[in-house]
């Protein structure tokens, strides 16, 4: 280690050049030549230091914000924690192309493996070195963050454009699907060509719509529409119908209960562009939203089905849920966890005569919720689901009882309808943020605070949860010049007095800051 060292901290070329791997990632296809410029700087830097530069792993398009998918990374920890490499360093462009993961900890963690194991990690274009000092750990603590924090306000700023486009009409991303072809336009709506499948829009002022596709697929999907309202066929038997002509569906495969139920319950066939059913940001877990969290833009293509008939299908659809109690819907559901072994809401959809998945959600708030009462606990834990969508809901009310609060202490409030920045009486800011209470492992109590660098309140207000999740437990009145340079915070129930002289049982002191007081001019 002490040799290793000395060579890479040597400015002169040392004797014998000192074995190293380069790693590389570029996120995304459009950045052609991004390995290529990273790779030429490290080897100018291998040249400078007396690197020999004996192996590359490369990620090519892929993000930096989880382990998952950069194989090359993983191959690179795989192989150093073998302790069959045949190299002594790993040189890497900067911090954010180790990766942009939200919790800066776990780039720290991955380098740690590698420095455990003998090996240093070397940043080449960044103006530090990583040579264990105080001054690089605070740079490199913050450069993790930065990076993190990086992505999390640019899934912000490409949410918030993405939910202006869909309610401008244009569509965002997914297949058209069956009897709906992907239509380019440019920034005036004036059309261009057909997207097939597979392909993309070059430009970045081009915008995708939805037209209504061959005649025939939009006969058979109004002919679908006719089968399952008038004729009160299943969506098994439609299936078999089509299948028995031949007819496959948009991928070409042949039809089934679950596609035929698809097709009868998506809003697009009548014209409507619906986004954020489900949610999926920063490559965190995948999250189903409430129909109160849909963006959509009702009307915003040329419709294939009539109204009547879609609504005409809806109201079958929730009729044929409707004729189960409570116990026949999870007696249905136990009898099908016990001839299948496991449950999802694919599997539900695809079973005859069973009621759809998203009757389970609405009957008993959450698929999880139903799983449970069945005794099947699914192999990953999903009750944060049901907890995350608690406290979305939780949060509105918050917000305005916050303001009523404000206004009946005779402050004023101006609420920013997209971001729920409260402006009070023109002169500061407030956000509110509602912390899940966490448990760990060990029976330990965390919540986790991102405060939001884009919007800069100049008072956070967290509102804790109590273990349970139902109820408020304090509150801590975080001012952004204190917090402003930390992107997430960490809270224990003790904190020390650093952090816990913020906390308050209520917000009346908060109020109290808010208060209007009347000044007597002097004589």
């Amino acid at each position: 280690m002490i040799e290793v060292s000395e060579a890479i901290s040597a400015e002169a070329t040392p004797r014998t050049p000192v074995r190293a791997a380069q790693y590389v990632r570029m996120s995304t296809e459009h950045q052609k030549y991004s390995t290529e410029n990273q790779a030429e700087i490290i080897a100018q830097y291998a040249a400078r230091r007396g690197f020999e530069i004996v192996k590359t792993y490369e990620d090519s398009g892929k993000s930096g914000l989880r382990l998952d998918g950069r194989l090359s990374l993983q191959q690179l920890i795989a192989d150093v924690r073998s302790g069959k490499t045949d190299f002594k360093a790993i040189l890497v462009y900067d911090v954010s192309r180790w990766g942009r993961f939200q919790d800066a900890d776990e780039s720290a963690y991955y380098e740690f493996i590698c420095r455990e194991a003998g090996i240093a990690v070397q940043y080449c274009a960044e103006q530090f070195e990583n040579d264990g000092s105080l001054s690089a750990t605070i740079i490199k603590s913050m450069k993790r963050a930065m990076a993190g924090e990086y992505s999390r306000e640019l899934s912000v700023k490409v949410f918030t454009g993405q939910c202006r486009l869909i309610r401008l009409g244009f569509r965002q991303g997914g297949a058209a699907g069956y009897g709906l072809r992907r239509y380019l336009v440019d920034e005036h709506r004036n059309p261009k060509a057909v997207l097939n499948h597979g392909e993309q829009k070059s430009l970045q002022t081009d915008r995708v719509v939805l037209q209504p596709g061959p005649p025939e697929e939009v006969e058979v999907v109004r002919r679908l529409y006719r089968m399952f309202v008038v004729q009160r066929r299943t969506e098994t038997e439609i299936a078999a119908a089509l299948n028995a002509e031949g007819i496959l569906t948009d991928l070409g495969r042949p039809w089934t209960r679950g596609t035929v139920h698809q097709v009868l319950t998506n809003e697009k066939y009548i014209g409507n562009n619906v986004y954020n059913r489900a949610s999926f940001k920063l490559k965190a877990k995948r999250v189903v939203n409430s129909p109160d969290m849909w963006v959509r833009a009702d009307g915003a293509f040329e419709a294939i089905v009539e109204r009547d008939f879609f609504e005409a299908a809806q109201r079958i659809i929730q009729e044929r849920s409707r004729r189960y109690t409570d116990e026949e819907l999870l007696a249905r559901l136990s009898a099908l966890l016990a001839e299948k072994g496991w449950l999802s809401g694919l599997v539900i959809d695809e079973i005859e005569d069973m009621p759809s998945s998203s009757t389970f959600r609405q009957r008993f708030g959450s698929l999880v919720r139903a799983y449970q009462l069945v005794g099947y606990a699914p192999c990953r834990d999903y009750r944060y689901i049901e907890t995350n969508r608690t406290l979305r809901t939780l949060h509105p009310g918050v917000v305005a009882q916050v303001t009523a609060d404000i206004e009946a202490a005779g402050g004023t409030v101006r609420r920013d309808p997209l971001t729920d920045l409260l402006h009070i009486n023109e002169e500061f800011s407030a956000s509110i943020v509602i912390s899940r209470c966490q448990v760990t492992a060990a029976g330990g109590l965390r919540w986790k605070v991102r405060f939001d660098s884009g919007l800069r309140p100049s008072i956070t207000i967290v509102a804790r949860m109590a273990e349970d999740n139902v109820a408020i437990h304090d509150y801590y009145l975080l001012p952004w010049l204190d917090m402003g340079a930390t992107p997430n915070l960490r809270l224990a129930p003790e904190n020390g007095i650093l952090l816990d002289a913020y906390r308050f049982d209520t917000l009346d002191a908060f109020f109290d800051l808010t208060r209007r007081v009347p000044l007597r001019m002097a004589a």
